[in-house]
């Protein structure tokens, strides 16, 4: 047996259930750090900034999947749609910090915020882009909408994790290698699986 045959075989016994568990974890420990001083002196800051990086882990994972199967064998397709709705929660997450504990609810504020600061502007459109494809990650959407228009609609997932990861660089102020790293990643990921959907139009 194969070192690939083993980790689909591994896979395939994990059930989706196990990562929704695993990966929620972080949040009552991140809140708990947040309260105690774990997170520096700037703990909302920081609760923020984590709370967006492991929704921008789960999108670089996401988009791992069909090249890990294509190249490699590896098959997790099976936990596509979980990472997908992970991503989406860590995002939600991280909007409701700076909603709630940030801007203590100051909706003319944020408003003016969203409108005035581009890094504002770009992470509120990545999260946008993102809400058809979390309504929509459920059996029945796919059903209602049909397999190609289902698909089209989930390449919303590129732009949004660029502009994710915009927003993390824009959002440090200053030139910082992680963010760009992130970046870098995502925009080779999205541009390798881009070509493949245009070389196989008919399969998406």
């Amino acid at each position: 047996m194969t070192l690939v045959d083993r980790i689909n075989g591994l896979a395939r016994k994990v059930p989706t259930w196990a990562l929704y568990i695993v990966y929620l974890i972080p949040v009552p420990v991140l809140l708990y750090m947040a309260q105690t001083g774990g997170l520096g002196r700037e703990p909302i800051k920081e609760l923020e900034h984590e709370l967006g990086e492991i929704a921008l882990q789960l999108l670089i994972i996401g988009l791992c999947i069909t090249p890990l199967r294509q190249w490699f064998g590896i098959n997790l397709i099976r936990f596509r749609r979980a990472i997908g709705l992970l991503a989406f929660t860590y995002v939600v997450l991280h909007l409701l910090v700076w909603v709630v504990l940030d801007m203590s609810l100051l909706w003319g504020q944020m408003w003016a915020d969203i409108w005035k600061r581009p890094y504002i502007t770009v992470g509120m459109a990545a999260f946008v882009l993102m809400i058809p494809l979390a309504v929509t990650s459920n059996n029945l959407s796919l059903r209602k909408m049909g397999a190609a228009a289902w698909r089209g609609l989930h390449k919303l997932v590129y732009p949004a994790a660029i502009l994710g990861a915009v927003h993390f660089v824009m959002v440090q102020k200053v030139w910082e290698i992680e963010p760009l790293i992130y970046l870098a990643v995502l925009i080779v990921l999205t541009g390798l699986r881009l070509s493949r959907d245009v070389r196989l139009p008919a399969r998406g």
